[in-house]
């Protein structure tokens, strides 16, 4: 497949796409409040209410319509504007015959699509900007040919938000939840706020740092993280590229230190903020580099040579927050000013698509079907 030319700020398509874009995001909502028993997540239920969830919806209409009329300005082509028209008014249409608000019923499993609806809108506000703005390849495209396939295991991993929240939790649940932890978490809970962050980051990343560190080493658990390795086009999306035994261990793992020190839950929730920015910019197609601050906290930069298809960069760069843990490990990779030339398995192969990844690593190993003789080279 050849690639896809990259998007140019001034043609039009570029405001086409947003336009289209937010309309779905506005119409996914208004479904959303027609069902919120069976599409909303129970924990999240609290963090909106009516009127914050109009404005929003508002909000996203208007400005899709906006870029609906640039867009026609600018290309004199209509097929996106007229696409986003249509949803805009079937969301208004829609709209219109919502029922009055009555008590949402509770489920025992939901689907997160308001989860999913919120995180995809706040992650393109911030992060096609910035790869639009402030790119490093630059003649990379936002529909290079593996954009698909990276954004259904954004979909499905966020609409999957409950089931993998439960199995995330339930290790350390099943391990740690009566052996008398009260009097330890509430001395961490009386430390200062900024002293838990940075326990709770340095913590995680010392746990998923040894989960991401066996996944790498073991040829078993290699044929899974391979999933995530497999992507050649780095962006904002690539981080979502994760297979669910990969996603559900790693994040397994990184949970127990945060379950068993039992930080506040103001400290909690500033941490998922930070873990989640932290993801998704650690794999955009961004040259943002924090000057000297790119030997503390982990950079696109650091990251990208952890995808890096040149052998001397595999088995570096394991952290999401702080570089200094591969540094005492010895698996920090001395990247000065350069940045990897390619990215993804180099000459191992794997299949394209979520399905066939999903079912390829119970059958082979990646590093076989290139008749690697020691799959833990990598």
């Amino acid at each position: 497949m050849t690639e896809t030319k990259r998007l140019k700020i001034g043609d039009g398509v570029i405001s086409g796409y947003l336009s289209v874009f937010l309309a779905i995001v506005a119409l996914g909502a208004v479904i959303c409040a027609y069902f919120p028993e069976y599409l909303t997540t129970a924990d999240f239920r609290a963090l909106y209410n009516p009127k914050f969830l109009k404005s929003v919806v508002l909000g996203c209409l208007t400005v899709s319509f906006i870029f609906a009329l640039v867009s026609f300005v600018l290309s004199k082509k209509t097929l996106l504007s007229f696409m986003s028209t249509l949803v805009i008014a079937a969301t208004i249409l829609l709209a219109t015959w919502l029922p009055e608000g009555t008590e949402i019923e509770s489920k025992a499993v939901t689907i997160g699509m308001d989860w999913l609806l919120l995180d995809i809108l706040i992650s393109a506000i911030i992060f096609i900007p910035i790869e639009l703005f402030l790119p490093k390849r630059k003649e990379q495209s936002k529909f290079h040919p593996e954009w698909r396939t990276d954004l259904f295991y954004f979909v499905v991993s966020h609409l999957l938000i409950q089931v993998t929240g439960v199995l995330v939790q339930l290790p350390s649940e099943l391990l740690f939840a009566n052996i008398g932890l009260s009097a330890f978490q509430d001395g961490i809970k009386a430390l200062p706020f900024i002293v838990q962050l940075f326990l709770a980051l340095f913590v995680s990343d010392l746990f998923q740092f040894s989960a991401h560190y066996m996944f790498h080493k073991i040829p078993f658990l290699w044929r899974f993280h391979a999933v995530h390795h497999s992507t050649k086009h780095l962006d904002w999306l690539a981080g979502s590229r994760t297979h669910f035994v990969d996603l559900i261990t790693v994040r397994a793992v990184s949970f127990l230190p945060i379950y068993i020190f039992g930080f506040s839950m103001t400290v909690f929730s500033t941490y998922i903020i930070i873990v989640s920015i932290q993801a998704v910019l650690a794999h955009s197609n961004t040259r943002i580099n924090f000057g000297v601050f790119k030997y503390i906290f982990v950079t696109p930069q650091y990251h990208h040579w952890h995808h890096s298809d040149d052998p001397k960069a595999y088995d570096k760069n394991f952290c999401i927050h702080f570089p200094f843990i591969d540094m005492i490990f010895g698996t920090y990779y001395p990247m000065k000013e350069e940045w990897p030339e390619a990215t993804g398995l180099g000459k191992e192969k794997f299949p394209k698509g979520f399905v066939k990844q999903f079912i390829f690593p119970f059958l082979k190993n990646p590093s076989n079907e290139n008749q690697l003789e020691d799959p833990s080279e990598r």
